[in-house]
């Protein structure tokens, strides 16, 4: 874990600037000047509109626009993404696809070059279809060992998605940043398997961070949400443009509970990444198990560079079972953890990622999102599947 998490304590930086822990700045991000009589997070306002006489001036005129609950919410996440600084901004969409459509489409042009991770999220494929059916040149490359390096004279923007989703290989974002910013090329990084208090892409160089906050973020499996958070001006002005022509907003209440949820994110983060570890060490003892990944195991193939680069190691951990049988069979068993897809909940979800088709996996991997149940519990409870699952 690097220096930067270990010291994460209050007291004053070298810029002089008040410095706070992880726990506070997640409590207190985004929160209004308090307001005698008034709530500390005040409610969603509901507006397509606003009261708008005389010269159209002033933060709020049009819901698709901006809206009081976005604005608290992205004051939060940048306090989360970019502690102290004053040059970065968040805007906040629908969904997490929404905020990765934002960033690629409004940065590339025909005749461009897009380097994506070939082991990323899954719907990542039909988003290469869609830019080359636009004249984008579109090249891939692994996250593991920082492959991308290899194809990116001449790109315009680099996608790092580190972790990567779900093989869970880390990248050496900074590295590659650099060499992208020679080229001339823009870099974002995904950053959803992370959260920023796992990671902050913009410290290591990144000019967009991008999340899906479905995920860890808000951590309850009731909202879906996106962000892009960016420290070039011109270029989130070009981001802020794609998400009014197309529309791509988060209603209200959404915003709202993101904001809510984020109060609680140091507090989950670190129970369920604790426990993450647990599980993974518990798990490489089995026979039945192969390529487990979590980059907190010190022998992890990833913890390396992830042990330099990121606060917390995520939530995630995965495995291949020697079926798809078995696998199902592993999955039924299980009481404390719910078939689901994505991850970052409270409570622990599991899925075998080859029933979507889309990831290169085998038969018999499984992605496991580790909730806030207590450990032994929960370690208890896959240990059981496993010995019931056996054939």
């Amino acid at each position: 874990m690097s220096d930067s998490a270990k010291n994460d304590g209050a007291g004053t930086g070298e810029d002089g600037r008040p410095h706070t822990g992880d726990g506070t700045r997640a409590v207190r991000a985004g929160l209004p000047e308090p307001v005698k009589h008034e709530p500390t997070l005040p409610g969603p306002v509901f507006a397509a509109h606003f009261h708008l006489p005389g010269e159209p001036t002033g933060p709020y005129a049009y819901g698709r626009d901006e809206n009081p609950t976005w604005t608290r919410l992205e004051s939060a996440i940048t306090e989360l993404e970019a502690p102290g600084r004053d040059d970065v901004e968040t805007l906040v969409f629908a969904s997490g696809m929404a905020a990765i459509s934002a960033v690629l489409f409004s940065q590339l042009r025909a005749g461009d070059v897009a380097v994506l991770p070939d082991d990323g999220y899954q719907v990542l494929p039909l988003v290469r279809a869609q830019l080359e059916a636009y004249g984008i040149e579109v090249r891939t490359a692994p996250t593991g060992a920082d492959a991308q390096l290899d194809v990116l004279a001449g790109a315009k923007l680099l996608w790092i998605e580190t972790p990567s989703n779900p093989g869970l290989d880390v990248c050496d974002v900074r590295r590659l940043a650099e060499a992208a910013h020679a080229h001339g090329a823009l870099v974002a990084v995904d950053n959803t398997l992370a959260t920023p208090l796992g990671q902050r892409p913009l410290e290591l160089g990144a000019d967009f961070s991008v999340a899906s906050g479905t995920k860890q973020l808000t951590g309850h499996g009731d909202v879906l949400l996106g962000y892009v958070t960016g420290r070039n001006a011109a270029a989130m002005t070009a981001v802020r443009r794609w998400r009014k022509i197309v529309g791509a907003i988060p209603g209200p209440m959404e915003a709202w509970l993101a904001h809510r949820s984020i109060a609680t994110l140091q507090l989950r983060v670190d129970r369920q990444n604790a426990t993450a570890l647990k599980v993974a060490e518990a798990l490489r003892t089995r026979p039945e198990i192969t390529g487990l990944r979590y980059p907190g195991l010190p022998d992890d193939p990833s913890h390396r560079i992830a042990s330099q680069q990121m606060l917390r190691y995520g939530c995630v951990v995965s495995f291949t079972l020697p079926s798809r049988a078995r696998a199902d069979r592993f999955l039924e068993a299980l009481r404390l953890v719910e078939g689901a897809t994505s991850f970052g909940g409270v409570r622990s979800t599991a899925e075998r990622r080859g029933r979507w088709g889309g990831d290169a996996v085998p038969e018999g991997f499984v992605r496991l999102s580790v909730g806030a149940e207590d450990p032994e519990d929960l370690v208890a409870d896959l240990l059981r599947a496993l010995e019931e699952s056996a054939d």
